[in-house]
């Protein structure tokens, strides 16, 4: 399996043979044009207005909401993790996806993340091989963050960047990450390749560079 990072919370994972997935792919047209992005599946996790859905070649099925679905050999579960802020009387959405491989990898992609869900929610998945995790709330709620990813107990952390959050505030979020984490000078990657046979006994985290083309 592979995973590759363009920018906010839009993932490209591609395993040989089976059902390819593009993962909120935000962007303006021309942007998106330039990554020339191609799977069979589009999931959105949030703001669905301002994802370009219809930009991504290839496209067989978009997934937007919570349930399960098989999509081709791939099994799919959307989590409502919609989240009712009361500063503004507003309920912001957001849905988590499992996705699981009948080779036995999986990911889980937390998606917009506004707030740190109970963990409880997601002890009935199955071994989550590769957490695709918004990292904002590292600077403020780092022990929630942690028993978060106690529970998931991922192989892999795959650090993202919130649509909402700015570069520099995102690298300072990183490096709080990082600091709970208990990890230091870690290279970016231009990718991420998972394979049953090499998954790393403790949690350990893969920091992606962006392949994002601003426009």
């Amino acid at each position: 399996m592979d995973i590759a990072w363009h920018g906010y919370s839009c993932f490209r994972i591609t395993e040989r043979g089976h059902t390819s997935v593009v993962t909120d792919p935000f962007g303006t047209k021309k942007a998106l044009a330039k990554m020339r992005l191609n799977a069979d599946l589009v999931t959105v996790s949030h703001d669905r207005a301002g994802h370009g859905v219809g930009d991504i070649r290839g496209q067989i099925y978009v997934i937007a909401g919570p349930g399960e679905y098989e999509v081709g050999e791939l099994f799919v579960t959307g989590i409502a993790l919609h989240h009712h802020d009361d500063e503004n009387d507003r309920i912001l959405d957001n849905v988590a996806y499992h996705f699981e491989y009948p080779n036995a990898l999986n990911v889980l992609h937390l998606g917009a993340l506004h707030h740190l869900p109970d963990p409880s929610i997601f002890e009935q998945l199955d071994q989550v091989n590769v957490l695709l995790l918004p990292v904002e709330t590292a600077l403020h709620n780092g022990d929630q963050l942690a028993d978060l990813i106690n529970v998931i107990e991922p192989n892999y952390v795959v650090p993202m960047q919130p649509i909402r959050q700015n570069d520099a505030d995102y690298s300072l979020a990183v490096d709080g990450f990082l600091k709970l984490m208990g990890v230091s000078g870690l290279e970016e990657q231009d990718g991420l390749r998972v394979t049953p046979t090499s998954l790393p006994e403790q949690t350990q985290v893969a920091l992606l560079r962006s392949n994002h083309r601003s426009s």
